[in-house]
């Protein structure tokens, strides 16, 4: 099997990490430009919302890992 018996912990570690940094990145650096119909900036509480879920999948994956 492809990564072993590791594969589902790998993948919310991936997911959660990029969870996470997309929406901070979206709070700290928005688009110079907003296109039509999109919004200037990210909502602030969704986006900490989720960047917070993101990370707690993040850590917890990576717990798994460390403990094997």
């Amino acid at each position: 099997m492809f990564l072993g018996d590791q594969l589902m912990a790998y993948l919310v570690l991936a997911l959660g990490g990029a969870l996470c940094a997309g929406n901070v990145l979206a709070i700290v650096r928005p688009p110079a430009r907003a296109r039509e119909g999109d919004l200037a900036r990210a909502p602030l509480g969704r986006s900490l919302t989720m960047a917070a879920i993101g990370f707690v999948a993040f850590a917890w994956a990576a717990a798994s890992l460390i403990a094997g």
